[in-house]
């Protein structure tokens, strides 16, 4: 599913239940208003299977321009006309049997559903791949010249331009072929990892302190882990850790083969590692990625301030791997509803202007949004606008948090980003960078932030707010650092023949997360079995190099806010900085990632951005530690 941006925007994060002990309630049982209707893709599964037949018929037109699509201006146009035709309906029917599955991932008959529209679009890449090859083909004065000779040709422009740009790596037909035809098997790791961790993994159970037993899974795991006794935070991490432990090699053995399949990719595209054959897909330079690691090195004494007054504040000697998602203020009733935590989200998202906010209402009115958690459905939370023709979806799993209001926020940033995307480019320029993506869905969390904490009426609501601030920065900046160096390293050890086993997973995990978090600095503990955590993560195994982006994408975004922060209240107000942001949210992939960012003054090249992030991360500390101080006096 690499192609659907939705998949990655998935959130490993394991939500909780709806709230109740018992766990997940049977969607059955789910307010239909708190779910999403798939009816506005399709009826149901025949007409879905109906419109796959029909669709699979259309394949026979684009292979008839094999072997001509150079041959005039128009017969370039009426091939990539086609192609997006033809990809777009094949999209839309990836979507549908998807986010079927994902309702339940126990149905046989989705998984099917889901096997068969993965065939489909296997298939269709493999119909389509002559298409890029003819158009290297020709000679780049030729292409312009087909540019200027036929007006139709005028939206394909970024994408002629993307192909000629990476003509070094495009191979010949029968290659490209052979790669498209390949893309289900590499895929194989993936679903291996997703149906195991779903529907077969043997989650253990764990009796609290309290006496109530949990099973822990994603879900139960998530919900337990931060829980306010120290000792039941502690059986929670080694019973669920020791779980994976178990199975070790066999996830290690699924992650070699994941990256073993990127390193035959970047190989059979010659270039010169994973990492540049990953990246230039958007041309993102790989220099941004080993930036991003060198400034969060440099700044793990930033991590480590906020370490340390996470033990000052929960009182605590020694501050544990274990304590890190315990609650940093006690009692501070911070429970939404789902319709409550829309509200929120809908009064936060004001600076964005009048008709982000409405379109967002709109989409919570028409059930764009699958609340709550259920049997067999996929855990996490994810976004999926890639139906063109159709709104965005988005799935939860909804517990009542903070954290899930948060959720609710980051997701409908994604969802408003694939709307005004589709609804201002045409198709073939509609979809949108991930790098750009996540700037979209980080940029509200910061709004939702800055708009609660200008409602808390107490220290404690400011203080709990403020310490979930600082935790987000822990976990989307510093912790996927930690994963995309994880990540490079795994993959720079496939890629010079050195042996990656689970156990040798372990151990890089291991060692990154000491030096991260001050291990041998005595700032934060970390028990040995605790570097199995790499397993859990389910990107490894989905994606080449992509969280990365939530970090880079947050240090874009902090300093993006704050720009609109700083605008609004000049006087009179200024919006230019928001109105470039809309601007970028509009503008799908009609420009590089980098390019759309520049034109909204950040410059990802460069320092900037994350100094703006460590600056707010140390004016957040340095307000705690007033409000302690303060406290302490009186």
């Amino acid at each position: 599913m690499k192609w659907m941006l939705a998949v990655g925007c998935f959130i490993a994060l394991g939500l909780g239940s709806a709230g109740a002990a018992g766990g997940p309630m049977d969607r059955s049982g789910m307010p239909e208003e708190l779910s999403w209707n798939l009816e506005d893709l399709y009826p149901g599964a025949d007409a879905w299977k109906a419109e796959k037949v029909r669709v699979s018929g259309r394949f026979d037109a684009l292979k008839a321009f094999e072997g001509r699509v150079g041959d005039s201006a128009r017969t370039l146009y009426d091939a990539l006309s086609t192609c997006m035709d033809i990809k777009k309906e094949v999209v839309r029917l990836n979507v549908y049997a998807f986010m079927l599955a994902d309702q339940d991932t126990r149905v046989s008959e989705h998984a099917a559903l889901e096997q068969e529209a993965d065939a489909l679009m296997t298939r269709f890449t493999a119909v389509s791949s002559f298409i890029d090859p003819e158009i290297l083909a020709l000679d780049p004065d030729a292409v312009k010249a087909f540019l200027q000779d036929e007006p139709r040709l005028a939206p394909y422009r970024p994408y002629l331009d993307n192909i000629l740009r990476r003509k070094a790596h495009t191979r010949s037909p029968e290659i490209e072929e052979i790669l498209a035809r390949a893309g289900e098997m590499m895929e194989t790791p993936n679903r291996v990892y997703g149906t195991f961790t779903a529907a077969d993994f043997p989650f253990p159970l764990v009796t609290l302190a309290g006496g109530d037993t949990v099973r822990l899974d994603a879900a139960g795991y998530a919900r337990t882990r931060g829980g306010p006794n120290r000792e039941d935070r502690l059986k929670v991490f080694r019973s669920f850790w020791s779980a994976y432990k178990a199975f070790e090699r066999t996830f290690g053995a699924s992650l070699y083969g994941q990256i073993q399949a990127h390193d035959f990719a970047r190989n059979a595209r010659r270039y010169d590692s994973c990492l540049e054959a990953a990246l230039d897909r958007d041309a993102i330079p790989a220099s941004v990625y080993e930036r991003l690691i060198e400034d969060t090195h440099a700044h793990l004494p930033t991590l480590h301030r906020y370490l340390h007054l996470r033990k000052r504040m929960m009182g605590l000697d020694i501050l544990r791997y274990e304590d890190l998602y315990a609650p940093l203020v006690k009692d501070v009733d911070m429970r939404f509803t789902p319709e409550e935590a829309m509200d929120l989200t809908l009064e936060a998202f004001s600076p964005l202007g009048r008709e982000y906010v409405e379109i967002l209402r709109r989409g919570y009115q028409e059930r764009w949004t699958d609340f709550y958690p259920s049997p067999g459905k996929r855990s996490g939370a994810y976004s999926e606008g890639a139906a063109y023709d159709v709104h965005p979806y988005q799935l939860l799993n909804f517990n009542g948090s903070y954290n899930d209001v948060s959720t609710l926020a980051h997701e409908s940033g994604h969802s408003l980003h694939y709307f005004l995307s589709n609804r201002s480019q045409p198709y073939v320029t509609s979809e949108h960078a991930t790098f750009v993506a996540e700037v979209a869905s980080t940029l509200n969390e910061n709004l939702l932030f800055y708009h609660m904490l200008a409602r808390a009426d107490d220290d404690a609501a400011r203080l709990f707010l403020l310490g979930e601030r600082l935790e987000g920065y822990r976990t989307t900046l510093f912790r996927q650092t930690l994963f995309a160096e994880f990540e490079l390293r795994a993959h720079e050890m496939v890629e010079a023949g050195r042996p990656l086993t689970g156990e040798a997973a372990t151990t890089l995990y291991l060692d990154l997360l000491r030096t991260y978090y001050g291990h041998d600095l005595g700032i934060c503990t970390i028990e040995d079995l605790f570097g199995i955590e790499w397993a859990y993560i389910h990107h490894f195994y989905a994606y080449d190099f992509y969280v990365f982006q939530y970090a880079t994408s947050l240090t874009a975004s902090t300093a993006i806010a704050r720009i609109i922060g700083k605008e609004a209240a000049h006087d009179p107000p200024s919006f230019k900085t928001r109105d470039a942001f809309l601007g970028l949210l509009s503008a799908g992939c009609s420009r590089y990632p980098i390019d759309l960012l520049d034109e909204v003054g950040i410059d990802m090249r460069g320092p900037v951005p994350f100094r703006e992030a460590m600056a707010e991360m140390n004016e957040i500390m340095d307000r705690i530690e007033a409000i302690l101080e303060a406290g302490e006096a009186g």
